[in-house]
């Protein structure tokens, strides 16, 4: 009869299994628990893992995982590749599916989330992006998710949250609120942007109670926790502890796993109901087992491996596995762990293939197919192998050699062959850079930043880069940083980290020049002031943070006037509603903004200048980029005159830059100084004349100066380039009323509104001229439009308010105007219409 065949896999995690024979107590403790009802007061909800590396938490954790199953228990387990909540759930929920049970609800929440959060930065770039392109731009995304951090989008998406005044902040998030809340279809909608994780967890436990009817236990097996649980642990307590989320089945046990030991603040009062696991390294029966079971039982050789690895697992099972004779052959594993494997490995091509994969970081058998550089189905059979090596760790479908093991592994191969070195990490570059141009393929390149794939491929084409000294290896992961920071913290602290990896791995005297130093300046900087710190200290690295510009400019500060006023003038303020260029938050104009930026910590620039390596440079337009996304986020909160001065530091850079040249006309023109606007407008203009942002621009500074025909012209060009542009529009509606064009006028609002339906601006703007067309009525519908768009939209109201008035709806005009000063105190064009309304009434 044949005997029934299991998989290579199988074999692989039985033999791996096989060698853990020590943590008995902790693999009885967390069994037993499956023996104790959770009603029973021994029962444990809460397993809690934790030592230093090399201890054995991820094998002690993928045993508890083993152990769950022979249980019958549904498991699932997440490291540090999810980076939020909804990750989490997402990994959850792929994992449940592979073994049998869809979460069905939850996968088609998370695709909503997923939806909703898209269009609620688009909502947020609409008012807060200067860039007036079809596509976002980067540095409009980042201010977009800077607008949603202020509502509590969590976790780590506002790389310019720090630069946002709170106070600010809050005024924009007010008006958000509004704006989502008429976008979407209902409040779980809102909510699920604002805070994904109050929405998606109770589904999860729904979900998690309707599995339990099938499966005996349900095991969640969090793992890297020191990266993890920063967003995690608050998510995790609520969840086990309170009823925020709802009830959970008593079935559920989950297991995390890090570097420190519970935090005591969160947890003391669970400590009833939870297992503080701390792992230490083996004691000396438990070094003697393992050594024993791996056939080492020699007392020579025993003592001396235990004097060697202290008890570290990782290292006692690497000894182990080159069946040392004497003591003669046991070494320090950390030294020449490779060397004395090796030794006992006749297999030239085994040899070679445990060095290779040591330079990945992470290994699947297509990366290790480059590493091995051998055909196909030689480098199948050698990835089966490594497979099996006691310091392989597996990680989903991929392994990963352990710290402890690998890095003498690196320092083996670059001190024994640099050109080797070099030559394997430049052969890995180029097979990364390969697959991701593959994932790009027909692709938006807007939409990559949001791919895992692609950002796995990109860090790992850098990282090889790095190591293998490319020349320009270093400047173009930094060019990445700049972009990663655009897209919020976690993913910037991954750019970093492939920095200090390299250096680490390259090492600090033999790896790119410079890399070691800009990982630890910029983890620091990261984990001191987040994305915000790490973009000053690019800048200060290369001794070009701009200083202060002399004097104070002015802010130009106005009201929430509508686009007329009675005499028929340009109001004093520009409309502060969602299409404007100039990307503020319309109640940002009511805060005075005029102090120049802060003074410069003069000793740490000149500290930092003194320790940028010398062969390390940043390239112009690198440095010209942070300052302009630096003056983004300036301008977001309404600080014009600093978004100035960075941008000025921009073109001390690249002076014949046309879009940084528009950005600043942009913001002089907020300032009110529109004689400037224009020098710089027109300047970028004739640089790039297919610019439809910078034309938008001119002609609206042109037109405050009192020049309606060079305004007409400026925005004709501008509409040519843009017909549906609708800032361009509503402005070129004001030059039609400003030349006597009262058709012109309405033509071009009609325009503005079929291009944008959702504008509340364009909405308000053409009620403004069917109101002094005379058209009151249709003036209403107008006003009844924006205002179902922007519940916020205070002169909306004063201008509804005005045409109830002349229809003679005193009672309705003075509800409207009312409202205006409630949302705007100091509105003075809705309290004269008020008071001629009250007039009006009392004779």
């Amino acid at each position: 009869m044949a005997r029934g065949r299991v998989s290579l896999q199988e074999l692989v995690r039985r033999r791996t299994r096989a060698g853990l024979v020590a943590r008995s107590a902790e693999r009885e403790l967390f069994r037993g628990n499956f023996d104790t009802a959770p009603e029973d007061g021994r029962h444990r909800f809460l397993f809690h893992v934790h030592g230093t590396a090399g201890v054995g938490k991820t094998r002690l954790v993928k045993e508890f995982e083993h152990l769950a199953r022979e249980q019958g228990a549904l498991t699932a387990y997440v490291n540090e590749t999810s980076g939020s909540v909804p990750e989490v759930l997402e990994s959850v929920c792929r994992q449940f599916a592979l073994r049998g049970h869809r979460l069905k609800d939850l996968e088609r929440m998370l695709a909503t989330h997923r939806e909703r959060r898209h269009e609620a930065e688009t909502a947020a770039l609409a008012a807060l992006d200067p860039a007036p392109d079809g596509a976002p731009s980067t540095g409009g995304m980042a201010l977009a998710r800077a607008g949603l951090a202020g509502l509590g989008l969590v976790p780590g998406v506002a790389p310019f949250t720090a630069v946002l005044d709170p106070a600010q902040l809050a005024h924009g998030a007010d008006r958000l609120r509004s704006v989502l809340a008429a976008r979407f279809r209902s409040h779980e909608d809102v909510r699920l942007v604002l805070d994904p994780a109050s929405v998606l967890t109770p589904v999860l436990t729904d979900e998690l109670n309707a599995v339990a009817s099938d499966v005996p236990w349900i095991v969640l097996l969090l793992d890297t926790y020191e990266r993890t649980g920063p967003f995690l642990d608050a998510w995790l307590h609520d969840l086990l502890t309170t009823d925020r989320y709802g009830a959970l089945p008593d079935t559920v046990v989950v297991v995390t796993a890090g570097q420190h030991p519970a935090d005591p603040a969160r947890w003391g009062t669970f400590a009833d109901f939870m297992t503080s696991l701390p792992l230490q390294p083996f004691t000396e029966a438990e070094a003697r087992g393992l050594l024993a079971e791996r056939g080492v039982t020699a007392e020579p050789v025993v003592a001396e491996a235990l004097r060697l690895t202290g008890g570290l697992p990782v290292l006692l099972s690497t000894i182990a596995g080159t069946r040392p004779a004497g003591p003669e052959d046991v070494t320090d594993p950390s030294a020449t762990a490779v060397e004395r494997f090796l030794k006992w490995e006749q297999d030239p091509g085994r040899r070679f293939a445990a060095l290779a994969g040591a330079l990945p970081r992470l290994l699947d058998a297509d990366v290790f197919a480059v590493a091995a550089d051998c055909d196909r189905d030689r480098a199948e059979e050698l990835y089966a192998w490594v497979e099996t090596l006691p310091f392989a760790d597996r990680l989903g479908g991929r392994i990963r050699y352990h710290d402890i093991v690998r890095a003498p592994m690196l320092r083996l191969q670059r001190g024994r062959s640099p050109r080797g070195w070099a030559d394997g990490h430049g052969r890995l570059a180029q097979a990364f850079r390969r697959w991701r141009e593959q994932t790009e393929s027909g692709r938006d390149t807007g939409t990559l930043w949001l791919d895992e794939t692609w950002c796995e491929l990109r860090l790992g084409e850098l990282y090889h880069r790095l190591c293998a000294a490319g020349p320009t290896a270093v400047s173009d992961t930094l060019r990445d940083l700049v972009e990663a920071c655009d897209q919020g913290e976690a993913l910037a602290a991954r750019w970093v980290r492939v920095l200090e990896d390299a250096g680490r791995d390259a090492g600090r005297d033999a790896g790119a020049p410079g890399v070691s130093a800009w990982g630890d300046r910029l983890s620091a900087a990261l984990a001191s002031g987040g994305t915000r710190a790490v973009l000053d200290t690019l800048l200060d690295w290369a001794g070009h943070t701009p200083l202060p510009v002399p004097g104070r400019l002015p802010v130009r500060r106005g009201g929430d006037e509508p686009s007329t006023t009675p005499g028929g003038g340009v109001p004093a303020g520009p409309p502060d509603f969602p299409g404007d260029p100039v990307g503020t938050d319309p109640m940002l104009w009511d805060l005075d903004l005029a102090g120049a930026p802060a003074d410069v910590d003069w000793m740490s620039q000149e500290q930092a200048r003194l320790t940028t390596p010398a062969d390390v440079t940043l390239p112009a337009p690198l440095l010209a980029r942070i300052h302009r996304d630096r003056a983004l986020a300036h301008a977001a909160r309404g600080d014009h005159t600093s978004a100035v001065t960075e941008l000025s530091g921009a073109l001390a850079l690249t002076p014949d830059d046309a879009r940084t040249l528009a950005l600043r006309g942009e913001y002089l023109r907020a300032l009110g100084l529109h004689a400037e606007a224009v020098a710089d407008l027109e300047q970028a203009t004739a640089l790039d004349p297919a610019d439809a942002y910078a034309w938008a621009s001119l002609g609206a500074a042109r037109l405050t100066l009192g020049h309606p025909e060079g305004a007409r012209t400026a925005l004709d060009h501008a509409l040519a380039l843009r017909p549906d542009y609708t800032w361009a529009l509503v402005r070129r509606a004001r030059v039609a009323r400003e030349l006597g064009d009262p058709e012109g006028r309405l033509a071009a609002l009609d325009r503005a509104v079929a291009a944008e339906p959702d504008s509340a601006w364009a909405h308000c703007e053409r009620g403004d001229a069917l109101r002094a067309a005379d058209r009151d009525r249709e003036a209403l519908a107008a006003y009844d439009r924006a205002l179902a768009l922007d519940p916020g939209y205070a002169s909306a109201y004063a201008s509804r308010g005005v045409a109830h008035h002349r229809l003679g709806h005193l009672d309705e005009a003075l509800a409207d105007l009312d409202r205006a000063l409630e949302l705007n105190p100091s509105y003075a064009w809705a309290r004269e219409r008020r008071d001629a309304v009250v007039q009006h009434r009392d004779g």
